[in-house]
């Protein structure tokens, strides 16, 4: 089953991470630990949510959504 994660900076609160993940600890323990160059220079990263469907094929759409304009202002306002 695949989730949608929604991850915060909690050294720069303004950075923010969406994914599609299948293992949430092990996502956060990579971010944590500077195994993604992009997000290494903004550790600690804390989990601000994270939502699931049992169809996969919707959460990947969910996820595609939350990167989009939109899906950014809808974010903003109900899940962050």
């Amino acid at each position: 089953m695949k989730h949608v994660s929604l991850l915060q900076s909690i050294t720069l609160p303004d950075q923010r991470s969406v994914g599609l993940i299948t293992d949430l600890d092990s996502r956060l323990a990579a971010r944590n630990a500077g195994q993604s160059v992009y997000s290494a220079k903004f550790r600690t990263w804390k989990r601000i949510t994270s939502l699931f469907s049992i169809n996969d094929d919707k959460t990947a759409q969910f996820e595609k959504c939350l990167k989009s304009g939109s899906g950014r202002a809808f974010a903003n306002k109900r899940l962050w």
